[in-house]
C-alpha cells in the first residue's frame, strides 16, 4: 500500500452548520458538494464532511458514539508569530479556543481550537517539518 493521503472524511452531525462554519470562519470554499457531502481542496489532498449517520451506515457501524474524538487535524505555519496572528484572527471570528498557543514539549509551538462538532484543530509551528513552496509537507526531521 502506498504511503500517501488523498482524502480525509469527517463524519458530522450537522452538515449545514459545519459548512457555514468553515466558510465564515476559516474562509474556505467548497470545490464540490451536494445535500450529503461537501469537499474542500487542501494542499495536496481533500477534506470532506459527511453526515455521521450515513458514514456509520456505510461502514456497518452503530452511529451512537459520543464524547472525545481521539484525533486532531493540524495546520502548520512557518513561525510562532504566524500562529499568534492566526489565533488572533480566529478569536475575532468567535472560534472556541481550547488551548492558547504555547511552547510544547516536542519543540514546537501549538494551540488548539474546535469547530462546532468538537473536531480538534491544532494550529502550530513545527520547526522539524519541511514544506515546499505551496506548504505541502515534504519531510520531517528527527525530533
Amino acid at each position: 500500500m502506498e504511503q500517501r493521503l488523498s482524502l480525509i472524511t469527517v463524519g458530522v452531525k450537522n452538515l449545514t452548520k459545519m459548512r457555514e462554519y468553515y466558510e465564515k470562519v476559516f474562509l474556505w470554499r467548497p470545490v464540490s458538494e451536494n445535500e450529503n457531502i461537501v469537499f474542500y481542496q487542501l494542499n495536496g489532498f481533500m477534506l470532506s464532511f459527511y453526515p455521521e449517520h450515513l458514514l456509520a451506515k456505510e461502514v456497518h457501524e452503530n452511529d451512537t458514539r459520543t464524547g472525545f474524538k481521539p484525533f486532531s487535524l493540524a495546520i502548520n505555519y512557518t513561525s510562532t508569530a504566524e500562529v499568534d496572528d492566526i489565533f488572533s484572527l480566529l478569536k475575532q471570528r468567535g472560534v472556541v479556543v481550547l488551548k492558547e498557543p504555547e511552547d510544547v514539549f516536542w519543540g514546537g509551538y501549538s494551540g488548539y481550537v474546535s469547530d462546532p462538532e468538537n473536531n480538534l484543530w491544532e494550529i502550530c509551528y513545527n520547526p522539524f517539518m519541511n514544506f515546499d513552496k505551496n506548504m505541502n509537507v515534504v519531510g520531517q526531521e528527527a525530533l
